[in-house]
This record gives structure tokens, C-alpha cells and sequence, in this order.
């Protein structure tokens, strides 16, 4: 199965300048059920993905943290209980915050948790204004990926740690064909009988398949200011993790 020819031909990836408003629009529909969604097709394997990358940060120094792509704030929620004394979480969808700010009234970490709404490519904070920031699951809805990362990077203090989490493309063969099957597939089945939206679970596996490589996404990084670029892989290659320094 050619995935790249199936990603390349989709019409479910929409065209650069019309990105932002096509994601916005997207998570704006799905938001009442995607925390259900996302918990029920990773058969609860995201709690770990993001339990993992948030190891990478240094919680002992009570960091402010910037959570971009923040969603319904999974991360946010996560990042205060081991230590951050500050989370700004960003997105671009009002629904998604709205829905993520029940949640951090519920877990009692509304005084530690401010959410924005807000875009990757102009991020709405002072420069070195933050010692840590995260991305889970959102660099590749971004409409300027080198761009995000240098917003990133300038809201970074020296020596802020970067942690970018997505999908990936498993390099063990086998694991990669099922990989591929299921995300081609069956989740989008499942997932937009759920959600009743058909687009945002076609346009899930297209904008995996479409992500740049491990090794492409490192430079990219290293482009924008950051150093000791590292990857960790999870889940046989499913999940990666980014870690890097700004310089």
C-alpha cells in the first residue's frame, strides 16, 4: 500500500492558506468529544504518551510553562500536579479551551492554568517569558511549522527546555503495515461515527503521513534555535517525542 500516494491525493488535507481556519473549524466541531475519542481509540495509551514526554522537563525548578495546542488541557493539568507553579495553555479553537476549562475547575488548577486562545505563529507572550513549553499532538496542525518554533523559541528563557510530542511512522516493518491499516482505515470509521464528523478523523491519519521524518523534524528544530535535539520513540515508533534546548 503507497500511503504517500494516498496522503498526497487526499482531499481531506487542506491547502496551506486555508490550514488555520480548516483546524479551527475542525476542533471547534469535535471538541465536546475528543477527550472520550482520544482516550477510547489509543485504548487509553495517550495518558502514558504524555506522562513520558513530560519526564523530559525538569519539574524540581517549579517551571512556567507554555502548553501549545493545548486542547481540552490534558498536559496542563498534568504539568501543575508535578510542579509547574504557571501553565499558559494555547489554541486556536474556543471550544476546545471551553471544554478544557471545566476540566481544570474540576482537577482544582484554575489558579495555576490560564487559557488562551491564541495562534502557533504569533504567540501572545513576552520574549523569555517562559522556562519550559510543550507541544502535544500539534505541530503538524500548525500552518508554519519553522515558524511555531521560533515563536517557541523566543518566548523560551536561555536554556528552556522544548518538548514536541506527535505521531510518527513505525519503522519495524510489520508493525508499520498495521499501523498504517488501522490509521487509514479503521479509525476513521470509528471516529467519525462517534464524533459525527467524518472530515476530522480522515484528516488525522493524511496529516500524520504527511509529517516530516524524524530526522527532517530534528533540522527543522535545530533551525529554529534549538540544541541537543533528542528523539525518543514510544509504542513502537507510533509516538515520538522531541526534546531540545534553546540555545
Amino acid at each position: 500500500m503507497n500511503t504517500d500516494r494516498v496522503s498526497s491525493e487526499s482531499s481531506y488535507l487542506p491547502s496551506p492558506s486555508e490550514k488555520k481556519k480548516y483546524v479551527q473549524h475542525m476542533f471547534d466541531k469535535v471538541a465536546s468529544r475528543y477527550d472520550f475519542l482520544n482516550h477510547f481509540l489509543s485504548l487509553g495509551i495517550d495518558f502514558y504518551w504524555r506522562h513520558q514526554a513530560l519526564k523530559l522537563i525538569n519539574f524540581n525548578m517549579n517551571p512556567r510553562l507554555l502548553d501549545l495546542a493545548t486542547g481540552t488541557g490534558d498536559i496542563a493539568v498534568m504539568a501543575v500536579k508535578r510542579g509547574a507553579r504557571k501553565v499558559i495553555g494555547i489554541d486556536l479553537s474556543f471550544n476546545m479551551l471551553r471544554v478544557g476549562n471545566k476540566k481544570i475547575i474540576k482537577k482544582d488548577a484554575a489558579d495555576s492554568i490560564a487559557m488562551v486562545c491564541g495562534e502557533g505563529e504569533n504567540l501572545p507572550l513576552p520574549n523569555e517569558s517562559m522556562d519550559a513549553a510543550t507541544i502535544a499532538f500539534g505541530i503538524r496542525n500548525v500552518e508554519d511549522i519553522q515558524k511555531t518554533l521560533n515563536e517557541m523559541a523566543r518566548v523560551l528563557t536561555n536554556s528552556g527546555v522544548i518538548v514536541v510530542l506527535e505521531f510518527s511512522k513505525p519503522t519495524w516493518p510489520v508493525i508499520k503495515q498495521l499501523y498504517q491499516f488501522y490509521f487509514l482505515y479503521v479509525l476513521p470509521r470509528i471516529g467519525s461515527m462517534i464524533s459525527s464528523d467524518k472530515e476530522a478523523y480522515h484528516y488525522l491519519p493524511h496529516s500524520v503521513l504527511n509529517f516530516p521524518e524524524r530526522g527532517d523534524f530534528v533540522n527543522v528544530m535545530k533551525q529554529s534555535g534549538f540544541t541537543d535535539v533528542r528523539v525518543f520513540d514510544m509504542s513502537f515508533g507510533i509516538v515520538t517525542a522531541y526534546c531540545g534546548i534553546k540555545l
